[in-house]
């Protein structure tokens, strides 16, 4: 690894840059269940930070409960008088009460009274149902070369992996088999990033775009005459397993979305609301639910000349849901995408339907040349990094959409997951981004013929080796 480091020196621009604290001191584990006894490490990394022989007193306070100045919270501290250990790290055993961040402040007793030395370590304490979860950032929509995007799948792969990230989901235009590839590249080598298969797609009769990700089948490959099937008309380009359903006919899918119009299902819509477009979506909707697949509502504030869907459309379809999760985040650094469609999922989680949500690049370029390729992503809280673990964690709300537009990153999503992501941010993803960065690095070397893929155990080992320092998953994982 070392090695690797000399001939690949980390970029300027990634890792994200981290907390001072990070550089200077180690806390661990970072992350764990609450109401049960952990034993907790603070290491120093320099000589100049290290805890000298004398006595020290480590203070832990609920980051919620508030100043001990302030008169209710002055139960809010739990005070560890020590020594340094022969190896010259303090530890102690805390027992969180409560779900949230605790601060962790060091003194050293001078005399009769103690000097702080550190004021902004912390830990976070967890309710078991996300204890029993591992943090993963990703992407569910990028595009390659082989519709609009700038760079091939291997490529792509491996350049997000740079950006720290632990799964993507391929969603070319028109095409599933792009993901399938990127696969197919990676599949007999133990890299950490997952590739999830998906499209995006479009159908006849609309211009909405419909994001797919994870099932086992192309959706636009049920048409023969999709650019799908571009490569040849066998199920291995359309499905995961070569089990791809049989071709229909172009009239034999108007019919069916005539039916859909003209049923129940769209007896309620509005004057202003395109039936066809609505049935198309329901369509959509159906055919990746038998794939097993997530359905996702794509970018409607996007400003393709107008909104990409009109608004009467966005409301109905959000009343309606013929979806899996709402792509609230993503694509364009502009306001009116980003902002309205973020007021929009707090508009409905106020009326009380609360949708599951993704942050997404909509990335056609994922080198530094593309201002846009990281601008937005999502935090997925799910049992295993796998493609059924990440799509399941979606689906039962477990996830927050992060905006990197700015240099202050902003969260969207449920409070108590935007808390824990918020601490994960600062105090976790900028160290694990340095595993993936290199884990990216020996991808792009594994896809050009420069190593045989076996360096990639290296990285993998790092990562899993971080994930068990970091983090006491409860039991139930």
């Amino acid at each position: 690894i070392l090695a690797f480091y000399r001939k690949n020196p980390i970029n300027s621009e990634y890792p994200r840059k981290m907390k001072q604290h990070l550089y200077y001191f180690d806390i661990y584990p970072k992350v764990f269940p609450i109401g049960a006894a952990q034993d907790i490490t603070v290491r120093p990394l320099s000589d100049k930070k290290a805890f000298p022989a004398g006595e020290y007193r480590i203070s832990v306070m609920a980051l919620n409960a508030g100043s001990p100045s302030y008169d209710i919270a002055r139960g809010n501290r739990a005070d560890f008088d020590l020594t340094p250990d022969e190896d010259g790290y303090l530890r102690f055993t805390f027992t969180a009460p409560e779900e949230g961040e605790y601060r962790v402040r060091i003194y050293k007793k001078n005399g009769e009274s103690y000097d702080r030395l550190v004021n902004d370590l912390s830990f976070y304490a967890l309710e078991n149902d996300l204890a029993a979860r591992v943090p993963l950032r990703g992407d569910f929509h990028m595009h390659t070369c082989r519709s609009d995007g700038r760079e091939d799948p291997g490529t792509v792969c491996a350049n997000y992996r740079r950006l720290g990230y632990d799964f993507i989901v391929i969603t070319d235009h028109h095409r599933f088999y792009p993901s399938l590839e990127a696969q197919e590249i990676y599949g007999k080598v133990p890299s950490t990033l997952t590739i999830i298969q998906g499209e995006e797609v479009h159908m006849p009769l609309t211009q909405m775009h419909i994001v797919h990700a994870g099932g086992s089948f192309s959706i636009n490959g049920l048409l023969e005459s999709s650019p799908n099937n571009e490569k040849g008309t066998d199920a291995k380009y359309r499905s995961t397993d070569g089990n791809a359903p049989d071709f229909i006919t172009e009239e034999e899918y108007r019919r069916q979305i005539m039916e859909i119009a003209e049923s129940e299902e769209c007896a309620d819509c509005p004057y202003n609301v395109d039936k066809i477009w609505y049935a198309v979506a329901v369509w959509v909707n159906r055919r990746i639910k038998e794939s097993g697949g997530l359905c996702i509502f794509a970018h409607p504030y996007w400003i393709a000349d107008m909104y990409h869907i009109p608004e009467p459309l966005t409301r109905y379809m959000m009343k309606k849901h013929p979806f899996d999760a709402f792509e609230v985040l993503g694509g364009e650094n502009y306001y009116e995408q980003n902002g309205f469609q973020t007021a929009l999922y707090y508009e409905e989680y106020k009326n009380g339907r609360v949708h599951a949500i993704v942050g997404s690049t909509d990335s056609h370029g994922s080198t530094e040349h593309n201002r846009n390729r990281d601008i937005c992503s999502t935090i997925v809280f799910a049992k295993d990094n796998s493609t059924d673990g990440i799509i399941s964690a979606v689906k039962e709300k477990y996830s927050v959409a992060v905006d990197s537009i700015s240099k202050e990153y902003r969260l969207v999503g449920e409070m108590r997951l935007q808390k824990y992501a918020c601490f994960l941010m600062d105090n976790y993803f900028p160290l694990h981004d340095r595993i993936a960065e290199m884990d990216g690095e020996l991808m792009l070397e594994y896809y050009r013929g420069d190593c045989d893929g076996d360096e990639l155990e290296l990285t993998k080992a790092k990562a899993e080796e971080m994930l068990r320092k970091y983090f006491v998953f409860a039991e139930n994982n």
